[in-house]
């Protein structure tokens, strides 16, 4: 009786759907990816075997040996389970353009990250590769034949969703993997974001969607969702989707004319090196210097207050302050205010600690720039080898806080868009509003055409409605006259222009809800939605440390999870399972205690940590992960540091 009590406790957690016939012959298992199941007398070829729970109930078909597997692409959830076949009867074969990611997937999770680093986005790897190398029989590539009783599937290269996917082609039936869901829309959008706003992964995966129309195919397997019928139609549309979506994605003013632009109609030059004059006491970079971070404001008093710098040599930085001395009145720099956490904006931190200037930034920025390798987002400043590793913010700011400095009142509040870390500053200043927005629009206000929006990158914890629509909204409350954002681009007269940034965030807003599957998007679009603190664990030197472990809620209702940290031999997890629920619309976070227990037992280097994920009664797997180190690499780099 208490086992039987104890089932039925365990029951959101059981797979309990058996075996479905989807097509004569085709059978799948839904796990944490659909597994489909090709039989043929007693034996069975797979495609994507999740994590295995197919092995339970091939016997209902008759099915007494598995021959072959076929993966469609690297994503963890679709081959977490491989390690329980055994590979002395069962042949794998997988995506020979992903080779490296199942051979040596750790070296996609760097512990210093750098800007270049493959499959990042400035440094956050949008892979999903398994903790482990992968062995693999065979590696398949576009235009291969993979022969199986007398069965000949034809192998479709279909990156977009994974860099190297492939799709499995049987007569007029194709296994697409992660490149499409049911409905004509995406599996999910991190997969799919390459790069900083270009489209890369985007114009892939539209690519893909044409090759497979051309096959015309009558039914589409996908590796979540249900089967996708009348093929051809919904391929179809969905191609239309993406190609309408792109230019609402791709940022809102021409972005290759930003380092190209003439001198602003509303400054003028002034004796020192590379600085134009905005207002009377407010100065920034001129068209020279296009792209660089550096604006700053001189109270009559000589001392002055710098928003943002960066990306320009410590040379150039001594010549302008010593032409601003000279020609400009200025005497003391008392602080950079930084406008939002990515590296960029601070990489002349060292050389102006030098001439004894504090740094400003609010609350939840701070913690990004003194401690950036505990965070997987990109361009942290650690990824700019800017020469340092980490900035100490001298003055942390709270949201709505008013500070008095040389006569001018500075209103700091939260402001996100780009990036979730952001804040602005705005002032009275000269007899107009002026207000500091960082990276969160660009554009010429004077122009029709540009709305102004910068980057769309989920990796930089940007949810739109909690982002670029909360920044157009504060700046249609706070009616500018002057939005001085950041690398060089001042937008005069900007009331026109900050409407037509509203308007894109809705419709941003409403792309996103009509290519992601489900009534929450958010699920598909966000990379962090279960997260741990800090992401990079360095356990080499003590034997505990405390992780917290942070899970998202973005429904109307509560949810229940179940979350299983997959952890490496020798390193104990208390507690290893979190399970619990999470109030609708909000976050709850978990402390977990890691402790090593068998240090000879570690592997050396990086070793990837991944969540085991199961959503009310959705097992979604190994989505998320973070890194441990417990043993110092047996290489380091020539610079010292593991890579």
């Amino acid at each position: 009786m208490k086992r039987l009590l104890l089932a039925f406790t365990l029951l959101p957690w059981l797979a309990l759907a058996a075996l479905e016939e989807v097509h004569p012959g085709v059978f799948v298992s839904r796990g944490t990816c659909n597994t489909y199941v090709l039989k043929e007398g007693d034996a069975a070829l797979l495609i994507d075997p999740g994590e295995a729970g197919v092995l339970e109930e091939l016997t209902s078909i008759g099915v007494q040996r598995v021959e072959q597997i076929l993966l469609t692409g690297h994503h963890r959830e679709l081959l977490q389970g491989l390690h329980r076949f055994d590979r002395s009867l069962t042949q794998v074969a997988a995506p020979k353009e992903e080779q490296e990611l199942f051979e040596h997937p750790t070296a996609f999770r760097q512990w210093h990250p750098r800007l270049g680093d493959r499959f990042s986005v400035h440094g956050s790897s949008y892979v999903r590769p398994p903790a482990q190398p992968v062995p693999v029989d065979r590696w398949l590539s576009d235009g291969d034949f993979v022969e199986w009783r007398g069965r000949r599937l034809h192998c479709l290269g279909t990156p977009g969703h994974s860099p190297g996917g492939l799709s499995y082609v049987l007569d007029d039936l194709v296994f697409v993997g992660g490149v499409m869901h049911d409905g004509a829309r995406m599996t999910n959008w991190f997969d799919t974001e390459w790069d900083y706003g270009f489209g890369k992964g985007l114009d892939a995966l539209t690519a893909s969607v044409g090759k497979l129309i051309d096959l015309q195919p009558r039914l589409a397997f996908p590796a979540r969702g249900p089967v996708i019928r009348q093929a051809t139609e919904q391929l179809t549309t969905y191609r239309q989707k993406l190609i309408h979506f792109r230019p609402d994605y791709l940022r809102g003013y021409p972005v290759e004319k930003l380092s190209k632009r003439g001198p602003h109609p509303a400054t003028r030059p002034t004796p020192a090196r590379y600085i134009v004059q905005v207002t009377p006491h407010l100065y920034m970079f001129g068209p020279e210097m296009a792209g660089k971070n550096f604006a700053i404001l001189i109270a009559d008093s000589g001392h002055a207050l710098l928003l943002d710098c960066g990306l320009f040599p410590k040379l150039v930085l001594e010549r302008i302050l010593g032409d601003m001395r000279q020609h400009l009145g200025l005497k003391q720099i008392d602080a950079c205010w930084i406008s939002h956490a990515h590296g960029d904006h601070f990489t002349l931190f060292p050389a102006l600690q030098d001439h004894g200037v504090k740094f400003w930034t609010m609350d939840t920025i701070a913690d990004k720039c003194e401690n950036p390798r505990y965070y997987d987002y990109p361009a942290m400043i650690g990824a700019y080898n800017a020469g340092f590793e980490q900035a100490k913010i001298d003055r942390i700011l709270k949201a709505g806080e008013v500070i008095e400095w040389e006569g001018y009142q500075l209103h700091v509040d939260w402001m996100p868009g780009q990036t979730e870390f952001g804040n602005a500053l705005w002032m009275m200043l000269d007899g107009h509003k002026v207000v500091f927005t960082g990276d969160n629009l660009f554009g010429d206000p004077s122009d029709p055409a540009q709305n102004g929006h910068e980057c769309v990158n989920a990796r930089n914890s940007a949810i739109l409605e909690e982002g670029y629509l909360v920044a157009a909204n504060y700046l249609q409350k706070l009616q500018p006259d002057i939005i001085v954002g950041a690398h060089g681009v001042l937008m005069t007269e900007p009331k026109a222009f900050i409407d037509r940034y509203h308007a894109w965030a809705l419709r941003a807003i409403d792309r996103y809800k009509d290519l992601l599957p489900g009534p929450n998007y958010e699920y598909g679009y966000d990379p962090y939605w279960v997260s741990a603190y800090p992401y990079r664990v360095d356990l080499t030197r003590n034997d505990s440390q405390t992780v917290q472990v942070t899970v998202r809620n973005f429904r109307e209702r509560s949810q229940q999870h179940r979350i299983e940290l997959r952890l490496p031999p020798g390193l104990e997890a208390e507690p290893r399972v979190l399970e619990g629920s999470v109030a609708a619309k909000s976050r709850q976070t978990y402390p977990v205690k890691l402790t090593v227990k068998d240090r000879s037992a570690l592997p050396a280097g990086v070793r990837i940590a991944p969540f085991d994920i199961r959503l009310d009664q959705d097992h979604v797997g190994e989505l998320f992960d973070f890194l441990l180190m417990t043993r110092e690499p047996e290489e380091t780099s020539a610079a010292g540091k593991p890579r």
